[in-house]
């Protein structure tokens, strides 16, 4: 592995090293490395690239990285990863995929993974994009990212999703469907610069008696870029909904903010918020009294937005 794709996983996955435990690292459409443990099973899937990651029941204080790196031109990569995670394990799970583009042909990757999470368990999922390339290059870096899950009862999975620089156009989907005292969060992150768009949607259907999901999203547009966001939240049975979408828009940037409810009972609790905004003009103040630029107290303000 050269440079380039060491760096690109260090952004993605924060890695220097091949991590402890169960990981399966892919580069340029091929698995460049694996392992697994007594708990956690990793399997190439015959009728289609991608893996299955099987993990026990009761399995604790483990973890699993599957990042991907682009870093051919032109190269279109397509996996299928799924996730079946045993009754009362308690896991974390590192994906993420960065692109290098320095070519006039487009790259991209396109990363379809569903969850199974049996009962009683727990996920922590982390999810990072990142696209970079030379000066001047014309080919774009595209990312479209499906994740769906499905949460058995009890279960509960943390998802912290990111997307901060260098991708091009991206098509975020994620689908959850929720049993009883299945719990779903979300947090997500998303830049955009330059002529970049990004259309990030999530539906989740709450089907359980007291299960919950709290969505939570930052954006922030700049230069001429685009982003539509899309929540849709179905109130099934009695349960507890929340989505927020917090966008700072700046330049000549445009934002589309479109949350959804729908209750199919009286007991289903729902709220969604949506704001856009730009940098409140006395927080830019009051940092450059600090001794900022202009252009620093931006970015000191985005970054602590965006976490």
């Amino acid at each position: 592995m050269g440079t380039i794709e060491q760096n690109i996983l260090k952004e993605v996955a924060g890695l220097d090293a091949l991590p402890v435990g169960a990981y399966n690292i892919r580069t340029n459409g091929t698995s460049f490395a694996r392992n697994t443990t007594a708990n956690i099973d990793i399997v190439t899937k015959e009728d289609k690239p991608g893996i299955d990651i099987i993990i026990k029941p009761g399995t604790k204080n483990e973890s699993v990285h599957i990042p991907v790196v682009v870093s051919q031109a032109g190269l279109k990569d397509m996996v299928y990863n799924d996730f079946f995670v045993g009754e009362g394990a308690d896991v974390t799970i590192v994906a993420g995929c960065g692109i290098h583009n320095c070519g006039s042909a487009d790259s991209g990757h396109d990363g379809i993974h569903t969850f199974y999470v049996e009962k009683g368990a727990k996920v922590r999922y982390i999810e990072k994009h990142y696209g970079e390339g030379d000066p001047g290059t014309t080919g774009k870096r595209l990312m479209n990212p499906t994740t769906i899950v499905h949460l058995k009862e009890d279960a509960e999975m943390i998802m912290e999703t990111s997307q901060i620089s260098g991708i091009d156009d991206t098509l975020r989907i994620t689908e959850a469907d929720l049993c009883d005292r299945a719990k779903l969060e979300i947090h997500d992150s998303i830049m955009t610069t330059g002529d970049q768009n990004a259309d990030a949607q999530f539906t989740a259907d709450l089907n359980g008696e007291d299960c919950a999901c709290n969505i939570v999203s930052r954006t922030v547009a700049r230069d001429h870029s685009k982003q539509h966001y899309t929540s849709t939240l179905n109130g099934n049975n009695r349960c507890a909904g929340h989505t927020e979408c917090d966008s700072i828009l700046m330049d000549q940037a445009y934002v589309l903010a479109t949350p959804q409810l729908s209750a199919a009972t009286t007991e289903a609790s729902l709220i969604h918020e949506a704001a856009i905004g730009k940098i409140a003009g006395e927080q830019l103040i009051k940092l450059m009294t600090l001794g900022l630029t202009e252009e620093e107290a931006e970015e000191q303000i985005i970054s602590g937005f965006l976490k």
